[in-house]
Formats: structure tokens, sequence, C-alpha cells
């Protein structure tokens, strides 16, 4: 035992009201008798202390037995493990689809609600805006309750850009669940005008870097004006480039054309000269328009530019977009921003883009803070459905619960495909011819089992 201390002991004065005069003979040997008054005050300290006394002498025990494993339980130990539930992907994914058809079923409450497919929601619904009908399809993806989605672009041709199809055309090649409209491009050719890379393949560079969407590796999205980085390099020489498989805007601009491009590549401008490469090897040069070789790139730009590549050797193509799309699989062109950072924000001027802030048919996609992916067209032009400003649009993609959203061409190219079905009212039957296309397709993958830290003693 603990000794008591003596200043636990405060002594009253006779008589005190609060006194309680107690009279215990307490013998710490036989031949010394003592005699203490306790007041209540007293009697609580004691009982205090020992409670202390009583608590601190268990938890050593605890720690002594946690420390050191001699304590019996089973034998002469006690063993202590953690276990991890282990769920499978099929469960984990089975659990976000649950938690997210309640959302999306409170989200949408009131509207025409479809599931074609499992994580893939598609609404029909109709806004009121000054009381004017505007007909709406959404589609919001959840690749975290199908990890079997894939999102990515998708260009009428396979083997080169200048070639248009319809949407449903375009969808089909792949059994699309989901197909939209997507980047613009020259409406003569069918090339696309802004950043389209497919697979890491870019196909085609940003027009005035107006922003892009990207789809990364790990299912998630990144949005940014979209800037690149091209370089061709041999010893001692560094040449930059301006853009690839674009038209040309200014003639000091060099750019550089793929077998994507055509057979031809463009003509040079005045001054200027055409070279065409393969495994870093000059095959030829032109001052007009030059055979782009397969599996090979023409270069064309001001003649004393290009000239200086004429002796390289060795040259090698470098082609880089901004931080943001350092992780991105596909990146698709747009613009303008319509939510940025979770507010609206639409930046026509910066962008560079004309009179298309009337009400029109619009295609939209943006992204939640969750990932989840939404894409939404807008009939416009007609008295059952009016269209929308961007501005509008912008606070639709906010209310849907954008963190990030951008406009994809609209107008006549304004369409939506699902499941088979094109699900809106264009201004043409099956919508116009397009360049490119959004694609939202079901892959099959294996059965995984991932390991969920549930933890728990034994």
């Amino acid at each position: 035992m603990f000794p008591l201390k003596t200043a636990f002991i405060s002594p009253h004065p006779e008589g005190a009201a609060i006194a309680l005069r107690l009279k215990l003979p307490l013998r710490l040997s036989p031949r010394l008798p003592y005699e203490f008054n306790l007041s209540l005050k007293d009697i609580i300290s004691i009982g205090l202390t020992i409670l202390g006394i009583t608590v601190i002498s268990g938890v050593c025990y605890l720690t002594s037995g946690l420390a050191h494993p001699i304590f019996a339980y089973e034998g002469d130990y006690v063993s202590f493990r953690t276990r991890a539930e282990i769920l499978t992907k099929e469960e984990i994914e089975q659990r976000e689809l649950e938690e997210w058809t309640s959302r999306t079923n409170y989200k949408y409450r009131g509207q025409l609600v479809s599931r074609p497919a499992k994580g893939v929601v598609h609404v029909k619904t109709t806004k009121w805006i000054n009381n004017r009908p505007v007909k709406v399809n959404i589609v919001e993806i959840n690749q975290k309750a199908n990890s079997n989605l894939q999102i990515k672009p998708k260009t009428a041709s396979e083997d080169v850009l200048n070639r248009k199809a319809t949407i449903r055309n375009i969808a089909r090649t792949e059994n699309s669940i989901v197909a939209i409209n997507g980047g613009y491009f020259k409406p003569q050719t069918g090339v696309p005008l802004g950043t389209l890379v497919i697979d890491k393949n870019v196909l085609t560079g940003p027009v005035y870097n107006r922003v892009a969407l990207g789809i990364n590796s790990d299912n998630s999205f990144s949005m940014d004006k979209s800037t690149i980085d091209i370089t061709l390099r041999a010893k001692k020489l560094e040449i930059k480039a301006d853009n690839i498989n674009q038209p040309r805007m200014l003639s000091t601009y060099t750019l550089v054309y793929t077998e994507k491009w055509g057979k031809m590549s463009p003509p040079a401008p005045k001054y200027g000269m055409a070279i065409s490469i393969k495994d870093g090897q000059i095959l030829g040069h032109n001052f007009g328009s030059i055979e782009i070789p397969k599996g090979g790139y023409a270069v064309v730009g001001p003649r004393q530019k290009i000239e200086p590549l004429l002796s390289a050797k060795n040259i090698a193509l470098d082609i880089n977009f901004s931080e943001t799309f350092e992780k991105s699989e596909h990146i698709i062109g747009g613009g303008p921003y319509l939510v940025k950072n979770g507010q609206m924000y639409v930046d026509i001027k910066e962008q560079r883009f004309g009179a298309i802030n009337g009400k029109n048919p619009r295609t939209a996609i943006g992204y939640t803070e969750n990932n989840e992916l939404i894409i939404v067209t807008v009939d416009g032009r007609e008295e059952t459905s009016v269209g929308m400003t961007l501005w509008e649009i912008s606070r639709l993609m906010k209310d849907l619960g954008c963190k990030y959203a951008m406009n994809l061409d609209g107008g006549g190219s304004s369409v939506i495909y699902v499941k088979g079905k094109i699900e809106n009212r264009p201004a043409y039957k099956e919508g116009i011819a397009i360049s490119n296309a959004i694609v939202v397709n079901e892959i099959q993958a294996e059965a995984e089992t991932i390991a969920v830290g549930m933890n728990e003693t034994m």
C-alpha cells in the first residue's frame, strides 16, 4: 500500500458546524492507540485518493499486459491482431452504386429518369427561363460505381482527320452506351479545330489556347486552357513549331503535319519551305506541298527557320501539353469556360469567340468534386425549346454540381445519343455530320480483390 499523506487530512476546530467528530481506534502497534477527528471533507478526500490509486494501478496493469505478452489468456499469452475486411471490386462498386443511385434519385426527383447502364443516369427535363421552355437532356456518369465505363473522344475516321459522320455512326463503331458531339471543326473538311488527343496520340493542337477537358488514366478529369510545346531537336539544333495538324493562321507559323492530316501537306507560305521526316531523317524538301510519309511527318514554315534542318540527323519531335494534362490519356478542346472552381465563368472574349452568346442549341460537359462526369444538350431555335445563352447554360452546369465545365460545339452539331436512340431534337434528323464525338463505352475487365481497412481486435 502507498502511505496516505497527512496533507489530505484537514483538522477542523472543535464545535465547527461542518466538522464530523469520529472516534476511531486506529492501532499501528499494540502499544500505541491513536484517535483521529475526521471531517466529512477528510472522508471524501481519502475516498478520492483510494479511487485514484485503484484507477492508476489498473492502467499500469493493462499497459504492462499489452507491452509484455506474458499474461495468460490462451495458454501463456494474449494475442492481438488486425483483421481487414476483404471486399471484391464488385462489392465496393455495388456500395458506391447504391449510394449514388440514392443521391441521383433525390437530385433528379420529379424528372424523367432512366439508367441505361450501371453507373449511368439519363434525365430528360424541361426548364423554364423567362416563361419560355427549354428542353434539356442530362447524362451523369460515375466510374466509381462501374469502373468498366470508358470515356474518350472519337473521330469520324480512324485513318484521317478530314472526315465527318453522324453521331449514330460514330457511336456504333464501338457499341457506345452514350455519345455526344465533341469539339469544333472546320465545316468544309471536318478537321478538328482545337486540341484533340486520343490514347496519348496527339491528333491536333489548340486554337487560341482555348479550354480543354483532360480524361485521366485514374478516371479523374482535368480542365484548363490548353497550351502546347512542340520542339524539333537535333545535335546543336532546336527549332520550335507552333502547332500540329491545324490550318495556318499566320505566314510566320511553323506547323507539323502527320499522316492523319492526309497524303499531302498544305502548301508552304510565301518564302517558305516544306520538309518530310521519318525515323529522324530528312526524306525530302519542297517549296510547295510535300508528301507526308507513313509513320513520319512533314514540317512546313518560313524557309529561314526550316532550312537548318536539311543538314541535321537524328531529328526528334517532342510534343508536350501543360502540367494540368500530364496524367491525361485523352484531351478534347472546346470553349469557352462555363464553370471554373465551382463558380460561373464565361470567358468569351479571352478565348476569341464571335457572336455565339445568343439563345442556341448547346452541348456542355463538366465534372463534379467527386469526378462524376456531367454532359448536357439543350434544344433550341424552336417554339417548344428556345435554347440557352452561354450564361444560362453556365448556371445550369453549376446547379448540376459541376466544379469545372466548358462549352462544346453547338447549334446544328448539338446531339445526344443514348442506348441506340437520338434523345434530343436536332435541327436535322439524326443531327448533322460531325468531325468528332465523346463516347461512353462499357468494357469487360477481370474481377479484383481489394482490402478495405476495417480494423478489429480479436
